[in-house]
């Protein structure tokens, strides 16, 4: 089986079985990725299902994240998404693979996500649509980065924002042939400072809705205590489970989702 191939519709819970007991082949190398991202099949009970397995060893020495802690980033955000519960992140744990520890996600074919973010001349910004930054083309056009008003996306910038994800690309949005949104590559999220760099900065500093409040709100007593914040423990140093809580607690207070701060760079680059 190729590991483009999918079998039919995994439970998101036989899926991690599947991926935390399966014998794992090797068979290709993502070549764009920064870090070592390999493409595997894994396998058990006579179930194959396609996966990315990227081994701490591969990982590339950041400035700012320390060594050997992205495929733990990856697991944590996961372990978020499944508390506010909006499966918003395929599969993914960490485990023992051909090279190493690693981390191991569910592979996910992908639509075009042009219907949902994408780059355009401005004069070309679909109604509705949330221009985030701009530029000029080869050709010398004004040309802006856009995202859609998109309950989808919209979920995704609250994760993002309790993450601390400093690396939302367009690339980094999977849409499958059925419409469901997925985000990945999660290494640099959860630093204790402020990095938020992401293209869905449309709803800066507007109101939380009730859905998205109470999904916060749920999070926010699975990280006071418990298996959530154990099993983050595991993954994220005490100051980087705090600064999450408070980044959390900062939502509930204001109400709404946080602005880009004008210091810093808040734009992934490139940005697709």
């Amino acid at each position: 089986m190729s590991a483009a191939e999918q079998p039919p519709e995994l439970d998101p819970a036989d899926a991690l079985t599947l991926l935390a007991t399966g014998e794992l082949q090797i068979e290709g190398r993502l070549v764009d990725a920064s870090n070592a991202t390999l493409l595997a099949a894994v396998s058990a009970n006579g179930i194959t299902a396609a996966c990315v397995y990227k081994p701490v060893r591969g990982e590339r020495p950041l400035w700012d994240f320390p060594d050997g802690t992205l495929a733990g980033r990856e697991v944590s955000t996961y372990l978020l998404d499944q508390t506010l519960g909006w499966d918003l992140v395929p599969p993914t744990l960490l485990r023992d693979g051909p090279f190493g520890p690693g981390m191991c996600q569910l592979w996910i074919e992908s639509e075009s996500v042009d219907e949902l973010v994408d780059l355009m001349p401005r004069e070309r910004v679909p109604k509705g649509w949330f221009p985030v930054f701009g530029g000029v083309d080869g050709g010398g056009r004004d040309v802006v980065v856009a995202h859609a008003d998109d309950t989808r996306l919209r979920r995704l910038a609250v994760l993002d924002s309790v993450a601390n994800n400093a690396d939302r690309k367009g690339g980094h949005l999977l849409l499958t042939a059925k419409g469901h949104l997925y985000g990945v590559d999660h290494g640099l999220c959860f630093h204790e400072e402020p990095k938020l760099r992401t293209l869905l900065w449309g709803w800066g500093g507007e109101p939380l809705e009730a859905e998205e409040i109470e999904a916060l709100t749920r999070l926010r007593a699975e990280l006071e205590s418990g298996p959530l914040r154990e099993a983050l423990e595991d993954h994220l140093t005490d100051a980087e489970v705090r600064a999450t809580v408070a980044r959390v607690d900062r939502m509930l207070r204001t109400g709404r989702f946080p602005r880009p701060a004008g210091s810093r760079h808040t734009v992934p680059w490139p940005p697709f």
